[in-house]
């Protein structure tokens, strides 16, 4: 059988099926390599008919995966984008560890904290007795082990407390005003202390200071009989003799005898100390048993405060010569403000509201000094407190009258510290003159700034947006700019250049009015006048006391950093306590109070109905 070759040629097949599949695949590849070498090209279409069809293995549309089956073209996108994922997580991992981190949630902490870890470590030095392991203030040792038991008139262990400035004298009333002062701060401001890792510091100095508050008196009792108000002597005007004034000792060294002064009637210092203890167990509420302990030993404080009137500090008496106490009103207030706060009895609240309690507190009158809070005057501090309870709970009747005239005075008095009103004259530093251009100014400036700082606070809590002075209203903001001026002029920005705080900044007073920083720790034991040398010298102290806030300048910003002049160059527990508060209310990148931990043994409060009218007559 012929056929046509389409290429033009007679095309023989042959039905015989004897050839061999070898013989035929030769044939072909003949066929093959006969037709590429003819001088005819073929086209794609002819190779194929010669070549025929390449044998294409069909590709499975589906992949069998044991115990599922899925398509093919999902199984190989599921890979695919499997592995490209988990390329771009390494990659994105490797870059991570790489790039240098940036901490954008830790920044470099403010001025005022830095500040204020300084500031606190001044309490660490100014410890009596024996001095943990912690301390960290290595030029300090065990001190006044025999407090109290050497005196045999009272017998007493009163080891423990504070130094109250350069001396190694332990004044309660300085010292109970200034862990009332810290207790306020911590019970508003804890959230930024933990932020900055002080929070356990700051407490533990509040209990150095009420562990030894309670040992002055009897803290088991329910009524006493009297106070250790003071530890060590220091009047020298009745001639020579080793006091805590006379001498220049460390007092790891002191040898001379130091005295007790006991009070039987003394409600200033009584109710002062009653404040401290009520303030300090909501600090320690957590801590029940220690609470309730601190709880009890105001109580019988108040109560004996209240029974046994009298100042603390009689004329003649040493400590009418340092901290003579005014009057004992305003203690009244305060303290009766603070058991308030600790327990929710509303016994304490009537009294502070009483109107006859605050007229001899002055809260009706101006005067000079009105509106400076000090060691000394209470009243401005209780006022701000008491104005938080009309913020925050508005107890209404029968305390809105009286709560709402506190809080008129508070206004009043943040009024005052604006520059605009002239209430006070500033240096030409811009520093404020609370005490009228009398030395050791500071003290009474981070008192303000604090007083300044809070109140913003609660008004900024409370959803208001700023006070009226008069006609003119202001912003909150316009009170803290005025507390951070006063707190930047102590850390350097003022005409000396200098930071009144010891240890911070590049430039602060290197001579120090303080005993134990003023002499060298080593090893050889200075007897009473033999530290005079040290007091007289030149030389820088060997010892720096970190922290310790200076008397500061005069009215005219002149400072002389001179140790034998301590209006510029001592330091006090009070001073520094308010400078703390002050600035740990000006720490960290936001403003903000604990609105409730102050109020936590505060019950409901549902206002009282106004007594009936009188029945009608015709």
């Amino acid at each position: 059988m012929f056929g046509r070759d389409p290429w033009g040629g007679p095309l023989e097949i042959s039905n015989a099926d004897s050839a061999t599949d070898d013989e035929r695949s030769r044939n072909l590849q003949d066929l093959d390599r006969a037709a590429l070498s003819s001088s005819r090209q073929l086209d794609e279409t002819q190779q194929s008919w010669l070549l025929g069809p390449a044998e294409q293995k069909k590709k499975k549309k589906y992949v069998d995966l044991g115990c599922i089956i899925v398509s093919r073209k999902i199984f190989v996108w599921t890979v695919g984008t499997a592995l490209a994922c988990g390329l771009l997580a390494g990659l994105i991992i490797l870059i991570v560890k790489t790039v240098p981190r940036h901490h954008h949630h830790h920044p470099p902490p403010d001025n005022y904290t830095v500040a204020l870890h300084k500031a606190l470590m001044f309490f660490n030095a100014q410890r009596s007795g024996p001095i943990p392991k912690h301390n960290n203030v290595s030029w300090r040792g065990n001190s006044g082990m025999k407090d109290g038991l050497s005196d045999d008139s009272v017998k007493k262990n009163l080891v423990g407390g504070y130094y109250d400035a350069g001396d190694a004298i332990k004044f309660n009333f300085p010292m109970s005003f200034s862990m009332t002062l810290l207790s306020w701060s911590v019970i508003e401001y804890s959230a930024k202390y933990e932020a900055v890792g002080e929070l356990d510091h700051v407490k533990e100095i509040i209990k150095w200071g009420t562990d030894y508050l309670l040992k002055t008196f009897n803290s088991s009792a329910d009524t006493i009989d009297r106070i250790a108000a003071q530890v060590g002597l220091g009047d020298t005007s009745k001639g020579p003799g080793p006091n805590d004034h006379y001498c220049w000792m460390r007092p790891e060294n002191i040898d001379y005898p130091r005295p007790v002064y006991e009070c039987h009637s003394c409600s200033d210092l009584a109710s002062e100390m009653a404040a401290s203890l009520a303030a300090a167990s909501i600090v320690f509420k957590d801590s029940k048993t220690y609470s309730q302990k601190l709880v009890h030993g105001a109580k019988t404080l108040f109560k004996f405060g209240r029974e046994q009137r009298g100042r603390y500090s009689p004329g003649g008496s040493d400590p009418s010569i340092f901290y003579n106490s005014t009057g004992y009103w305003d203690e009244f207030v305060w303290g009766g403000a603070w058991l308030y706060y600790a327990t929710g009895n509303t016994s304490y609240l009537q009294l502070a509201t009483t109107p006859g309690l605050a007229k001899h507190a002055g809260a009706f009158w101006g005067g000079p000094d009105y509106g400076v809070f000090n060691w000394d005057s209470k009243l401005p501090g209780a006022q701000v407190l008491l104005s938080r309870l009309r913020l925050f709970l508005s107890p209404g009747y029968p305390y809105e009258e009286i709560l709402r005239t506190f809080h008129n005075q508070t206004s009043i008095v943040m009024c005052s510290f604006l520059p605009m009103f002239n209430s006070f004259n500033r240096t030409k530093g811009g520093l404020i003159e609370l005490n009228h251009g009398r030395p050791q100014p500071l003290q009474y400036v981070v008192n303000a700034a604090f007083l300044a700082s809070v109140f913003s606070d609660y008004l900024e809590a409370a959803d208001t947006p700023g006070w009226y002075c008069g006609p003119n209203f202001y912003s909150t903001s316009v009170l803290r700019d005025f507390a951070k001026t006063q707190i930047n002029y102590i850390l350097g920005n003022n005409p000396q250049k200098m930071s009144y705080l010891v240890g911070y900044g590049n430039r602060y007073p290197k001579h120090v009015h303080h005993r134990g920083a003023s002499i060298p720790k080593n090893g050889v034991k200075y007897n009473c006048k033999g530290g005079w040398k040290w007091r007289d010298s030149h030389k820088p102290n060997p010892n720096t006391i970190v922290g310790a806030m200076v008397a500061g300048p005069d009215r005219h910003d002149g400072f002389h950093d001179v140790r034998t002049n301590y209006n510029y160059t001592e330091p006090t527990l009070a001073g520094n306590a308010g400078l703390v508060a002050a600035l740990v209310a000006l720490s960290g990148e936001k403003s903000g109070i604990d609105k409730n931990t102050i109020f936590s043994a505060v019950p409901p409060m549902f206002p009282t109905p106004p007594p009936p009218p009188a029945p009608w007559k015709p």
